[in-house]
């Protein structure tokens, strides 16, 4: 199976209109996956055969009236990493809470692997990365600058207090797929910042192009599906997801007392009531007693 992640920021003028054909194409053709749409553009990541894959993406671009390929991340997949096709209208593709910053108006530069090595290497360049922290703790650049949020939301807040401290250095900018950093290129510009960079298609387009001697990652990559994490291959990763807190959870998480499938683990322990937890416990055990039956369990994915 064929997974790929793409987007694009352009001027999306009936977002409902447009995601009631896409969903009806994507179901006619048994694709399995998420799509946001919104006036700012297209974002999501599907899952399918490539020939399928493929007439999806020629529809976009002919409904569109895009010239260009659609810049897109193609990795394999052993199993369907998502469980159904969903594509939802929002206010923004990507959420930073600025629905008026138009990266297709205004961004910074797109680099290749090639030129994002040479800013790693340059002391004078600052590496930010704009993903969440537990995404970070999976793995990223050496020396990239930890913004500390737990959404792409928080990133606003962060960004001003670093401009509050200077504009003159140089940034560079980099996330999973290209869409959250181009998007902070664009806020980091308002901001005053002249010399922006961003790595174009993000970490996973770097992992395919760049070859093992080149290769500056660390760590595997969080992916936003039932692989949890990518490595250097991009192939599935060591990395399981607590279905209480869907927190990345690494082998050592594993062994702790504190993690228990489906109800806590290391990251969410301290954070979860007695009631909470019991809810967790006893879907845990309905759904290990539906295993005992050979039946799937429905039901929430959590409880909340």
């Amino acid at each position: 199976m064929k997974v790929i992640s793409l987007y694009r920021f352009l001027n999306l003028k009936d977002p409902e209109s447009f995601r009631n054909d896409l969903q009806a194409l994507c179901d006619k053709h048994a694709l399995l996956g998420t799509m946001l749409v919104a006036t700012e553009g297209f974002n999501g990541t599907l899952a399918g055969t490539e020939k399928s894959i493929q007439t999806i993406m020629d529809w976009i671009r002919r409904r569109l009236g895009i010239s260009t390929q659609l810049d897109v991340r193609w990795t394999d997949a052993d199993d369907a990493p998502f469980r159904k096709m969903r594509v939802k209208v929002k206010k923004e593709i990507v959420t930073l809470g600025r629905p008026d910053i138009l990266p297709h108006k205004s961004a910074g530069e797109h680099v290749d692997a090639k030129r994002w090595n040479e800013l790693l290497a340059d002391p004078d360049v600052l590496i930010i990365d704009t993903r969440n922290h537990y995404e970070i703790e999976v793995g990223t650049f050496p020396d990239s600058i930890d913004p500390g949020n737990d959404s792409f939301r928080e990133f606003p807040e962060f960004a001003e207090e670093f401009a509050a401290q200077s504009t003159d250095r140089s940034v560079a900018m980099f996330c999973t797929g290209g869409i959250r950093c181009e998007k902070a290129t664009a806020l980091m510009l308002e901001l005053g910042f002249d010399k922006v960079y961003h790595l174009q298609g993000g970490i996973l387009k770097y992992l395919s192009d760049v070859d093992e001697k080149n290769n500056q990652w660390s760590g595997e990559c969080f992916v936003f599906d039932t692989r949890v994490a990518v490595d250097r291959d991009l192939a599935e990763g060591g990395y399981v997801q607590c279905h209480a807190c869907r927190r990345p959870l690494s082998t050592s998480d594993l062994e702790s007392p504190d993690y228990r499938e489906g109800v806590s683990c290391p990251r969410c322990i301290d954070a979860a009531d007695d009631d909470r937890l019991a809810r967790l416990e006893e879907r845990r055990r309905q759904v290990a007693l539906a295993a005992q039956r050979g039946d799937t369990h429905i039901g929430p994915k959590s409880a909340t």
